[in-house]
């Protein structure tokens, strides 16, 4: 198992979130609200259940974005998996130590619906996208809280 890694969420790409936030409430999710991250171009909303997987629905903002080449391919899809980390670093060097090859997809950047903490996204060939998603904001992890 890798140290310091919790599950936190699937990612779900819609080109329209309308049938998916119907199912999500009759399966008793809470659903945020419609959130838009301009450094993405995305339109996000986290969807939380007591018992069943977190999912956070990605729609495309107004500009290019990363889900264009996804969403030409596939109507929806769970595209990645994020993880919570404590220390991105000695998670990357530990996947990178048991000889699995990690590709950056995109470096640390604040994440709107995640209040300014960091994601970064990965891929691992031979299992696909992970974001990993930092536990605390940069202001908390300088200050040591």
């Amino acid at each position: 198992m890798i140290h310091g890694l919790t599950f936190h969420h699937h990612g779900l790409a819609l080109g329209d979130d309308g049938e998916a936030l119907a199912m999500l409430r009759l399966l008793g999710y809470e659903l945020s609200e419609l959130v838009h991250d301009p450094v993405l171009s995305v339109n996000l909303r986290l969807c939380i259940h007591s018992s069943f997987p977190a999912v956070e629905i990605v729609m495309p903002g107004s500009e290019r974005g990363p889900l264009d080449g996804v969403l030409r391919r596939h109507d929806q899809l769970l595209y990645h998996t994020c993880y919570e980390v404590a220390d991105r670093e000695a998670v990357l060097m530990e996947l990178n130590v048991v000889g699995l090859r990690v590709v950056p997809v995109l470096p640390p950047t604040p994440a709107v619906l995640f209040d300014g903490r960091l994601v970064s996204f990965h891929t691992i060939l031979g299992f696909g996208l992970i974001e990993l998603l930092d536990r605390a904001s940069p202001d908390k992890a300088q200050s040591g809280q």
